[in-house]
């Protein structure tokens, strides 16, 4: 288990700052760089099925856990693929909010 997975999200304030530079690459590297870090901005990942259905499935647990911690990544779905974008909009950035649901969704595809 990825020691983001363990924690849970905590509401955001608006002076909430997005982790930049050597500190957003070493939790980035915690994450287990599973994750495209994309424009120190987000977390990209695709997630591939063998059908549809799985894919909904999939998308279906992600919507839960987004439910469950009131962090809601960006997902898009089609056939067989479910692409997962997480940022924090009131930061504009990244924050620990979403290295924690990336760890938790990825406990989810195990």
């Amino acid at each position: 288990m990825n020691e983001f997975a363990s924690k849970q999200c905590v509401p955001c304030s608006n002076g909430t700052l997005p982790f930049k530079g050597v500190e957003l690459k070493t939790l980035h590297e915690k994450l287990g760089k599973t994750w495209k870090l994309v424009d120190e901005h987000h977390l990209e990942k695709e997630f591939t099925f063998k059908n549809f259905e799985d894919a909904l499935a999939f998308t279906n647990k992600v919507g839960a856990v987004a439910e469950e911690q009131g962090h809601h990544p960006d997902i898009h779905l089609s056939w067989g693929k479910v692409k997962i974008t997480l940022f924090t909009h009131k930061s504009g950035g990244l924050t620990t909010n979403d290295f924690i649901m990336a760890a938790k969704i990825d406990e989810l595809k195990i």
